[in-house]
């Protein structure tokens, strides 16, 4: 029989493991009978409840496993390896607070017999809050615009991915792995699946401008080449335009030396506007070096603290 395994990043989610759980059991036992399972949670250093929890769960069910880690590494180091920790013929990554519907993994699997070696959840709508929801395809939109790399929009991470494509992954060495350009870039040809982006369950998102401005410049600066092109050019024609306006001033006042006053406004303008510019691009291309310094470092995804069920 062949094996599926589901990979579960938790962070703060003591009401929903359970019923994640649960809901998972059913689907394997009422639907995907013929195939073994592991359920594997990996938890991102939770401050609640939720390790006790997994330690109940993982007591009765030695198919459920969990990686505890040593502290909170990120949204996206915590999910990428769980999934190299997986064993199965297929892994399907699946967010714990029930946004991605459990239910799909049933239509993946028979697309992964169907001869995919990757499936993918894509949300088409949404019952998250519209504003963000907006966010999010203006950030997708321009992505798309500026990368050299194809870009899936609205895609998380939920999906499945075959053995074969996790061994892919297991020879990146990736410290900075944004999974979302990976799956695009250098994935097999894949299914994709649409589905309504569901409210969570219990609890409260853990996402922030922060975190995600964090993942929106890992995508930015990991596959697009057009930021750093923008500030060249946008700096040769700005040098270009304030040359010809200073020597168009420069033949006004010499013609009119008395009368043309030059004014120190236009000045102040003109060096503000510079500035802010070249303020911004230093600002891009330092994110690009700090995404170069954090890869070069070659740090571990993640410390584990604890292995449950790992015989």
């Amino acid at each position: 029989m062949k094996t599926i395994s589901i990979i579960i990043p938790t962070y703060n989610e003591e009401n929903n493991v359970l019923p994640l759980s649960e809901k998972l059991l059913s689907i394997f036992n009422d639907k995907l009978s013929n195939y073994n399972y592991e359920i594997i949670f990996i938890d991102n250093y939770s401050k609640d409840n939720t390790r006790n929890k997994l330690l109940e769960i993982c007591s009765n069910n030695k198919n459920i496993k969990a990686i505890f880690n040593a502290k909170n590494f990120g949204q996206l180091n915590s999910p990428f390896y769980g999934l190299l920790q997986s064993s199965g013929d297929c892994s399907i990554l699946l967010c714990a607070d029930f946004q991605d519907p459990p239910d799909l993994i049933i239509d993946f699997i028979k697309e992964w017999e169907n001869g995919y070696k990757i499936v993918i959840g894509r949300k088409n709508k949404s019952k998250e809050n519209t504003i963000m929801y907006l966010i999010r395809t203006i950030y997708y939109y321009l992505i798309k615009k500026i990368s050299s790399t194809e870009h899936i929009d609205h895609f998380t991470g939920f999906g499945l991915y075959d053995k074969e494509f996790i061994n892919v992954l297991k020879k990146l060495g990736d410290s900075q792995p944004y999974l979302r350009g990976i799956v695009a870039e250098l994935g097999y040809s894949r299914k994709e699946i649409f589905y309504e982006q569901q409210k969570r369950k219990f609890g409260k998102t853990k996402n922030n401008f922060y975190s995600l401005y964090d993942v929106a410049m890992l995508g930015i600066t990991s596959y697009s080449k057009v930021v750093l092109r923008l500030a060249t050019i946008c700096g040769f024609l700005f040098s270009i335009i304030t040359f010809i306006i200073g020597f168009i001033t420069l033949i006004a006042k010499l013609v009119n030396w008395n009368s043309y006053p030059i004014g120190i406004a236009a000045l102040m303008v003109g060096v503000f506007f510079i500035g802010s510019v070249q303020i911004f691009f230093i600002g891009l291309l330092g994110e690009y070096i700090l995404n170069i310094n954090l890869r070069v470092m070659k740090r571990p995804l993640v410390v584990e603290e604890k292995r449950i069920n790992f015989d």
